[in-house]
């Protein structure tokens, strides 16, 4: 046998930290790392944010962001140690022969210049491709990552597609060069299901057409099933487990794996709906403020106490657009909204403190939910005051009750944000959303940037004090399985309409209109062969129409 393209060995990654209030100190992230990779093969890294996937990937390229240092240990590409050559051999290497996608294309590129002007430049700079043959061959690699207009959509800039166009774009930029190895880092997290799959097809097809290596980085297990060979599970900068992907998925070994492959084993009864709903959105017809279009198209749907209602759909459904009609912040057009039975204003402006006290919002990224400069107490305490005036020892105390409630406990109350995990601050924010004593809490996509099994607690945690606090949710998400996971009903949304809707076993119950199909056929299942069935079935429908 060849060697190894990649050889990784006792890799040691360490940063310095800055705590509140404390001395700067070293630490060290990642601890004694070793694995090979064989070209043509992936390797799935997966684990919890902070496990260091993103660390170590970045490694084989030499490089360590944010204040990341690679301390000790090996890197070898083609047969030499990347970290013993120095930055001119680095600059050779980086974009020649080892590319990477990042995880957000739309902060990746350059929005002043063409897609096709960005994605040649790496293969021209190296002197890989003249500038004819570079175009030529990105060209190609659009037509493999089954791009629309191959031959014309080089010419388009960034904000001209869309977000898993791009990201396609950005697999093509990488494949470009003709690298050897590829690190893709969490590619299709960033995407709604239907996109993804689209998105985690060409990936999977412009490897095996290409021949590449490829390092896979994300937490989803059942998207990294689909495409690696072997699997390293990673946990505060360790390797849990090692072995090939059937292994992993099928046999895990170790008690950590196990719980990544039984994520989502949430079982929700389906309540029935009580006779008068805590909100009634009627005839809702919206559109944003110098557009001649509407973005929500006749929305009726209904949340009743104690119960939640799944708003489910792709990106640009209108999901979060229904949210901003719900809170006043986007008037619509006609329509009304009911509420606790009154009549709600249009209008924030016009709404009374009750209003306000009484609908509560959960957003989908905690960090820039709260502020950084105030304590956890806080944070949490400023609905208190608003709201019913406590203050002294009553607030703490209440404070103290909330934080008990959110299973955080003692400790936390004086702790900054920057003290926090991300399920931790995302926590914190239900409790800020709890303090106000609310009758309905919209939840806009308040997992989606966690990991699985922090995404798992808070959805436990959001049902428990569902029964407690008899609170009712509008949950917004597209993540199917946390829909069957929490959801009493279900409205599916597409292109600013509700095309199905209904209690969630009728929803997800065949038989399926067109959309509805697509979006519960596109989540990713944790078997091997998953993604090949589906493009087969999508490739013999497609011929058969």
């Amino acid at each position: 046998m060849s060697d190894p393209l990649v050889k990784v060995k006792n890799l040691k990654i360490g940063a310095t930290v800055y705590p509140p209030g404390e001395k700067p100190h070293d630490i060290e992230i990642v601890h004694g790392v070793d694995f090979e990779l064989e070209k043509g093969k992936v390797l799935g890294l997966i684990g919890e944010s902070g496990a260091g996937k993103s660390t170590i990937g970045l490694s084989t390229l030499g490089y360590g962001r944010g204040g990341v240092e690679i301390t000790g240990g090996e890197v070898w590409i083609n047969g030499r140690d990347i970290l013993k050559g120095g930055l001119g051999a680095l600059r050779k290497l980086r974009g020649s022969e080892v590319t990477y996608v990042s995880q957000s294309a739309a902060a990746s590129f350059n929005p002043a210049k063409k897609i096709m002007d960005q994605v040649t430049e790496a293969a021209i700079r190296h002197g890989k491709f003249s500038k004819s043959e570079a175009e030529k061959r990105a060209v190609d690699l659009f037509r493999q990552l089954s791009l629309p207009n191959p031959e014309t959509i080089g010419n388009r800039y960034p904000h001209q597609v869309s977000g898993g166009q791009l990201q396609r774009c950005m697999t093509a930029l990488a494949l470009c060069p003709q690298p050897d190895l590829v690190v893709f880092d969490e590619p299709t997290t960033a995407l709604d299901v239907t996109t993804q799959i689209d998105v985690l097809a060409a990936i999977k097809q412009a490897i095996a057409a290409t021949g590449v290596a490829a390092l896979y980085i994300t937490h989803d297990l059942a998207v990294v099933a689909q495409v690696s060979d072997h699997i390293m599970v990673l946990r505060n900068g360790d390797m849990v487990e090692y072995g090939d992907t059937d292994q992993i998925i099928n046999a895990p070994r170790e008690e950590y794996t196990q719980a990544l492959v039984s994520v989502r084993s949430i079982t929700h009864e389906e309540k029935k709906p009580t006779p008068e709903p805590v909100l009634t959105v009627k005839g809702i017809n919206a559109r944003y403020r110098g557009t001649n279009f509407d973005v929500l198209k006749n929305v009726n749907v209904e949340v009743h106490p104690g119960q939640t209602l799944a708003v489910v759909g792709e990106s640009g459904s209108g999901k979060s657009t229904l949210a901003r009609v719900i809170t006043g912040l986007l008037p619509p057009r006609d329509g009304k909204i009911e509420f606790a039975g009154r009549n709600l204003s249009a209008d924030l402006k016009g709404r009374t403190r009750e209003d306000l006290r009484e609908l509560q919002m959960i957003y989908q990224m905690a960090d820039v939910a709260m502020n950084p400069r105030q304590t956890v107490g806080t944070i949490i305490g400023r609905p208190l005051e608003f709201y019913f005036g406590m203050k002294g020892k009553a607030k703490r105390e209440r404070i103290q009750e909330l934080l008990d409630e959110i299973e955080l406990g003692t400790g936390f109350i004086d702790r900054y944000p920057a003290e926090l995990s991300g399920g931790q601050k995302q926590r914190v924010c239900i409790a800020r959303a709890l303090a106000a004593k609310p009758k309905l809490i919209i939840c806009d996509e308040v997992t989606s940037a966690l990991d699985p099994l922090v995404a798992d607690g808070i959805l436990k945690l959001l049902l428990n004090l569902q029964k407690v606090e008899d609170v009712a949710y509008l949950f917004i998400t597209h993540d199917i399985a946390t829909v069957r996971a929490i959801a009493d009903s279900i409205a599916v949304m597409y292109q600013g309409k509700v095309v199905r809707y209904g209690p969630k076993s009728q929803v997800l119950s065949p038989p399926f209109d067109d959309y509805t199909d697509l979006l519960l056929s596109s989540v990713p299942e944790m078997r091997l062969g998953w993604l090949e069935e589906v493009i087969e079935h999508r490739r013999m429908e497609s011929a058969g129409n």
